[in-house]
């Protein structure tokens, strides 16, 4: 092995064991309560415009805001918070979200909708940094497994709340449904976070990766933000974050403009309108690529997993505008969340392979901003829409930028990673 992977790998203890997977669960029972958050928006937004009449690029600009706030704070602060005070600091999450969908169930006004997006992107981002450095900091020796299964408790919390959710909106409106779910996610985060805690130094510095080379030195974020190859990932998230979001984002436009949105369709067992029945296979499959691809990095090496992963998703996301059908819709939008899901687990690993353990959230919290940037795009996709009249422009652009960032993994950034890395003081 190099000097930068141990030689040898102390065993883990039993105590040890339950204490970290522990931590792990809890952290992902966090993720799963919020996870509509992001994954349920496309469901609202038709509703929101057949009740106000606004148009659906001005309500998309609520999941933008949301989504910016959220990658926003963790990076302006959250992040050395939770480093310094431990994960137990997102107590204060549960009542900011619940508060959020509180303020959307009441709204008559955008303004009004943009500050709940607000409040929820705070809320969210404290959690998701916080559940996020935990894993890192439990797992130094599988860290894409643990943030690919903690990432995979914001995607499956989705897949399961996805069809009552949709039920509750169709039955009863959208308002009842941000006020009850709202209310049930807010409570679960603030009684699973009070049991939450970082390791305490040293309790997991026996746990080495026997695979994969890691840096010995902690940067601080400010010697991160002067690293060349950490804004080489974060163009690379954005790239490649872009596609996926857009895709979450139009996913009922686009089903509704081929007037297949509400057909039936019966799949793996499930009969359900097209539109739910995407979400529903959409969010399983993203929930699974996470695992599935961070255990795969953890032994195959970060940069070929991302190639893989990228490449395949630039494929998938060409397809979608001639997915007319409502079996290759769900075929499709199932391919493209499978192979996008696993930047939540792969980023936030390579992020620490190289930068340290020490500051870990904060660190992945600046890279995570490049999910923001990224919404940032999503109003833009309605913008070339309109223009060219189609969504073939749209995605064809976000495959493109999957397959450049596929080959920048492989070619570009496993080099610049190794001189970061060789520095021990």
């Amino acid at each position: 092995m190099t000097g930068m992977v141990a030689e040898s790998i102390a065993p883990e203890t039993s105590g040890l064991a339950r204490r970290r997977w522990s931590q792990l669960v809890l952290g992902i029972v966090c993720l799963v309560a919020i996870a509509n958050l992001q994954y349920g928006w496309t469901l609202f937004i038709n509703p929101i415009a057949q009740m106000h009449g606004w148009s659906t690029a001005a309500i998309q600009w609520t999941f933008t805001i949301a989504i910016a706030t959220e990658t926003v704070v963790p990076a302006l602060g959250g992040g050395r918070l939770i480093d310094r005070f431990g994960p137990r600091l997102i107590v204060v999450s549960g009542p900011l979200v619940a508060l959020a969908w509180f303020i959307n169930s009441n709204a008559h006004s955008l303004v009004l909708f943009y500050a709940a997006a607000v409040i929820s992107g705070l809320g969210g981002g404290l959690i998701f940094a916080a559940t996020s450095g935990n894993a890192l900091k439990w797992f130094p020796d599988r860290r894409g497994l643990a943030t690919g299964l903690t990432a995979a408790g914001f995607a499956g919390g989705g897949a399961i709340t996805v069809v009552p959710l949709a039920s509750m909106i169709q039955s009863s409106g959208y308002q009842a449904a941000y006020l009850w779910f709202g209310l049930g996610q807010g409570a679960v985060v603030l009684l699973t976070a009070l049991l939450l805690r970082a390791p305490r130094p040293g309790e997991t510095s026996t746990l080495v990766s026997a695979h994969l080379p890691q840096g010995r030195y902690d940067h601080t974020p400010g010697e991160v933000r002067r690293s060349r190859p950490f804004w080489l990932m974060y163009a690379m998230f954005v790239m490649v974050g872009s596609g996926g979001l857009i895709t979450i984002a139009q996913l009922a436009p686009v089903a509704g403009s081929f007037a297949i949105d509400k057909v039936p369709l019966s799949l793996l067992g499930l009969t359900l309108p097209t539109l739910t029945l995407a979400l529903s296979i959409g969010q399983v499959m993203n929930g699974l690529s996470r695992p599935f691809f961070g255990a795969v990095s953890d032994r195959l090496g970060r940069e070929r997993t991302m190639f893989v992963a990228f490449a395949l998703e630039g494929v998938a996301i060409a397809f979608i505008p001639y997915a007319s059908t409502p079996v290759w819709f769900v075929l499709c939008v199932g391919l493209v969340f499978f192979a996008w899901g696993e930047i939540f687990a792969l980023f936030p690993a390579i992020c620490t392979d190289t930068y340290g353990s020490r500051f870990a959230t904060a660190n992945y919290a600046m890279l995570y901003t490049a999910k923001g940037t990224a919404a940032l795009l999503v109003p833009l996709a309605n913008v070339l829409s309109d223009v060219t009249g189609s969504w073939a422009t749209v995605f064809a652009v976000a495959s493109a930028l999957n397959v450049l960032t596929a080959i920048l993994a492989l070619l570009v950034l496993k080099p610049a990673r190794m001189s970061v890395m060789a520095r021990v003081r």
